[in-house]
C-alpha cells in the first residue's frame, strides 16, 4: 500500500480548503451505476462517523485514519472495484489523493444514530444532502433506517428517510436504502436478521417518498440464507447485497454471499471492513475474492 501523508493533507486544507472542490469539479466521471460486468462493486468506509472503529479484531483499527486511507486506495485500485461508500471527511480526502477518478462516488447520507448512544434510533442526517451530492457531482447516496417498533424516534428517522429519498429523485440521483427491524437487548441494539423482518424492512423501505424510481435497497443476507430469494421477492426494486462481518469463516460467507448475488434483483455487492481488514491481511486479495464472486 502507498503511504498516505496525514500532514500533507492537514496543510492543503488549511492553506487551501477550495482545493476539495476544485478536485471534483475535474474529477472524470463515468456514465452508469453498474460497471463493465454489468454489475456494482463499492467498498464501504463510512463506519467511523458512528464513532464505530472496531474492525478484523482491532478495536480502534478504523480509528487510524491514514491507514485506513491507504486501504481504501489499494481497494479502489484492484480491477472490477467500482468505487467507494464514505462520509465526506474521507470522500474530500480521497479526492486530495486522486483516488476517485472514474469510480462510483456515493455518499452517506444518516450518521446522527451514534453507536450505542440512547439516541441512535434517532439517525438524523448528518451527513451528505442531496444538493450537496450533486454540487459535487457524487453518483449516489445511502441511508440507514433502522426501525424499532417500540422505540418512537424511529418514526422521525422514517420520516427523515422518505423527505431524503424524495430530494434524491428530485436531483435525479439514485438513494441506496439499508433497511433493519431492530430491537433493544441488554440496553444493545440488535438487528433482526430472520426472514420475515428482512422482508417487512424491505417492504417499508420500498414505499418511502413520492417515488421509488432512483431507490435501490441494500441488503443483509438472513439468518437462513436459503430464504433470501423469498426475501428478495418482497420487491422490484434493484439491490446490492450488504457483505458484512465475515466473522471467523469467511469462506462460509463468500459462499453465502455468492449464492445470493445469483438472484434476479441483486444488481451488486457493498462491502466494507471485511474487505478492508481481513484477518490475513491481505486487503487486495479480499478485495479480488469479492469481485469474484461477481
Amino acid at each position: 500500500m502507498s503511504r498516505v501523508d496525514a500532514g500533507e493533507l492537514a496543510g492543503i486544507r488549511a492553506r487551501h480548503p477550495e482545493a476539495v472542490a476544485e478536485a471534483a469539479a475535474r474529477r472524470p466521471r463515468r456514465t452508469g451505476l453498474l460497471g463493465d460486468h454489468g454489475r456494482l462493486m463499492i467498498v464501504a468506509a463510512d463506519h467511523p462517523a458512528r464513532g464505530a472503529f472496531a474492525a478484523g479484531g482491532r478495536p480502534l483499527a478504523m480509528a487510524n485514519r491514514p491507514d485506513l486511507l491507504e486501504r481504501l486506495c489499494l481497494a479502489l485500485s484492484r480491477p472490477g472495484v467500482d468505487g467507494v461508500l464514505a462520509t465526506a471527511d474521507i470522500l474530500d480526502d480521497l479526492l486530495l489523493l486522486g483516488a476517485l477518478d472514474g469510480k462510483v462516488v456515493m455518499g452517506s447520507m444518516n450518521r446522527g444514530g451514534l453507536a450505542g448512544a440512547a439516541f441512535e434510533l434517532d439517525d438524523r442526517f448528518t451527513g451528505h444532502r442531496a444538493r450537496d451530492l450533486a454540487r459535487l457531482g457524487f453518483d449516489a447516496g445511502k441511508l440507514l433506517l433502522r426501525i424499532d417498533y417500540g422505540d418512537p424516534a424511529s418514526l422521525d428517522t422514517l420520516a427523515a428517510a422518505a423527505r431524503a429519498v424524495d430530494e434524491m429523485a428530485e436531483h435525479r440521483l439514485p438513494v441506496f436504502v439499508e433497511p433493519f427491524i431492530c430491537h433493544r437487548r441488554g440496553g444493545v441494539l440488535r438487528h433482526d436478521l430472520g426472514a420475515e423482518a428482512v422482508s417487512r424492512s424491505l417492504a417499508v423501505a420500498s414505499g418511502l417518498g413520492g417515488t421509488s424510481a432512483y431507490t435501490w435497497l441494500k441488503v443483509p443476507v438472513t439468518e437462513d440464507p436459503g430464504e433470501m430469494r423469498a426475501v428478495l421477492e418482497t420487491s422490484t426494486l434493484p439491490a446490492v447485497l450488504l457483505g458484512g462481518d465475515t466473522g471467523p469463516d469467511p469462506d462460509r460467507a463468500f459462499g453465502q454471499w455468492r449464492d445470493a448475488l445469483r438472484l434476479p434483483t441483486v444488481q451488486g455487492l457493498v462491502a466494507g471492513r471485511s474487505l478492508l481488514y481481513p484477518a490475513d491481511g491481505d486487503v487486495a486479495g479480499a478485495v479480488d475474492t469479492a469481485v469474484g464472486l461477481l
